[in-house]
């Protein structure tokens, strides 16, 4: 479903965007209870049973996007009653971050294998010698049916069927889960288990029914530039493409600025630094100290490995993220400037929530995000003249590579090359969660040992993040361009390697 735009794109994006123009209009934050008939206009619902259903639930979203809580059915009140909970200087989330809203969910049925009438009723009944509970029989015109009751979902007949006449159903949102943490409630509804849960935002954007949705800054943000307080933007390098074609990194400088940010800054700089301080953890620690290590940058693989696998929570590397590290550098130079981190990632959103990084990273968008204040803003990024100085040239091929899946490995592999040339590292790639968890199951079997891990909640790597608008492939490919273009540097000869104890203090 991914990379294939739908009415629910719409509806998130949407929602940003009216967010983002209440914040820039200011005067009467009551207007905020008109977002819904603004959105949803007229008497016939679009894509639900009625047009009350549609609205209450851009409510919620709305809600959501200003980082309130959301409300259940039984406690609905108009938003203007508690915005002043929004309009406050700083606005940590309160946790949870990602939101299933129970009335706008489908109720869709967990995971369930079928057989369909295309079935033909044959003689060899494959379906049936595979079954290992026997919950496949025959009716009386020898189609095969299952017993639920019996079935274990194992998914043997699935593929052994010659006609293709069995189906296997799985709520998109449990399907999309790599941590199994969708569950369902009383009522039959998906139900995130928060002891699970690592906020990847996967679920978010695989639920074909808008009803999950993440909390946003929006809001604070644009009322703190608003406040003409100094907000500096740090850029993950998978922005290179999300804006569309015309949306160059000197253009999208100038349209930041426009948007009130006093400056943007590549996060490629951080993920150099990162690389190089991964690359020395790795050379002392394994295996002097430890059999293996994991890379740190992404939050969901390094909370879900320290979850499921706490006997490895020091084996994930110490060195701060490209975010943090990038962060730290400009607030070193700019010490009364807020820091406003945009990327791919949901889960960067609750990295930037802990007591440790707060005072480093001020708030988080998602380029969706970003892209519902340029939409508010009515920004065309082909009408815009930028500067050529503007262009982003700090950050090395290397650590732009880290938006892409197996790019941090690469990155440090390419750095021990540098530092230690006769040294040889082993590495591994987990696409996903579950692949990650797969990595680290082998790796607890004594499989991975002399490795270095790197663990991915979003397949395909940063580029397929929660946060995102155009396709992985799409993005992929604009990534390794960019990356092309970087000056000829590697991470351990960047400029700012100088900088890197000043930053880890």
């Amino acid at each position: 479903m991914r990379g294939v735009h739908s009415a629910v794109d719409d509806i998130r994006r949407n929602v940003f965007t009216e967010v983002a123009r209440l914040a820039y209009e200011g005067g009467d934050l009551k207007r905020v209870d008109a977002i819904p008939f603004q959105m949803i206009q007229g008497e016939v619902a679009r894509h639900r049973h009625d047009v009350f259903l549609e609205r209450a639930i851009v409510q919620e979203r709305v809600r959501l996007a200003l980082g309130m809580n959301l409300q259940l059915a039984k406690d609905q009140m108009p938003i203007s009653d508690s915005i002043g909970e929004a309009a406050t200087d700083q606005k940590y989330f309160e946790e949870p971050l990602v939101n299933i809203i129970p009335f706008a969910c489908n109720a869709c049925p967990p995971k369930q294998v079928r057989i369909t009438d295309s079935c033909q009723g044959c003689i060899s009944h494959p379906c049936m010698n595979v079954c290992p509970k026997d919950a496949i029989y025959l009716d009386k015109d020898k189609h095969c049916h299952i017993d639920q009751d019996k079935c274990i979902k194992c998914g043997k007949c699935f593929n052994q069927c010659p006609y293709r006449a069995i189906s296997k159903i799985e709520r998109p949102c449990a399907a999309a889960c790599g941590m199994d943490a969708i569950e369902s409630d009383e009522l039959g509804r998906a139900r995130i288990n928060y002891d699970k849960c690592v906020s990847c935002g996967m679920c978010l954007v695989n639920c074909p029914f808008a009803a999950i949705a993440d909390k946003s800054q929006i809001f604070q943000i644009i009322n703190a530039i608003k406040r003409e307080e100094t907000v500096i933007a740090c850029v993950a390098p998978a922005f290179v493409g999300q804006f569309g074609k015309e949306a160059t990194p000197a253009r999208l400088k100038a349209a930041m600025r426009t948007l009130g940010f006093a400056d943007v800054v590549e996060v490629a700089i951080g993920a150099d630094l990162c690389t190089v301080e991964e690359a020395h953890d790795f050379l002392e620690n394994v295996p002097a100290k430890q059999p293996f290590m994991g890379t740190s940058c992404c939050p969901a693989w390094s909370v879900m490995a320290k979850k499921l696998f706490p006997q490895f929570k020091d084996y994930i590397s110490m060195a701060l993220t490209p975010m943090v590290i990038t962060a730290r550098m400009v607030k070193t130079d700019h010490p009364d400037a807020r820091i406003c981190f945009i990327g791919p990632c949901a889960a960067k959103k609750l990295e930037a929530n802990r007591r440790s990084v707060r005072s480093d990273v001020d708030f988080v968008l998602t380029f969706e995000e970003l892209q519902g204040m340029f939409d508010a803003k009515g920004i065309d990024f082909s009408q815009i003249e930028a500067d050529p100085q503007d262009d982003m040239n700090e950050g090395t091929g290397m650590g732009r590579g880290f938006a892409v899946g197996g790019g941090v490995a690469a990155a440090v592999v390419e750095a021990v090359r540098h530092i230690d040339p006769d040294r040889e590292i082993k590495i591994e790639y987990g696409d996903g969660l579950r692949e990650c968890r797969k990595m680290l199951a082998m790796a607890k079997a004594g499989k991975r040992d002399g490795y270095l891990l790197e663990g991915m909640a979003c397949p395909g790597g940063c580029v397929a993040g929660a946060g995102t608008i155009r396709s992985v492939k799409e993005s992929a490919a604009n990534v390794e361009n960019f990356k092309r273009q970087a000056p000829e540097l590697s991470c351990t000869t960047s400029p700012h390697l100088n900088r890197l104890k000043d930053v880890e203090e």
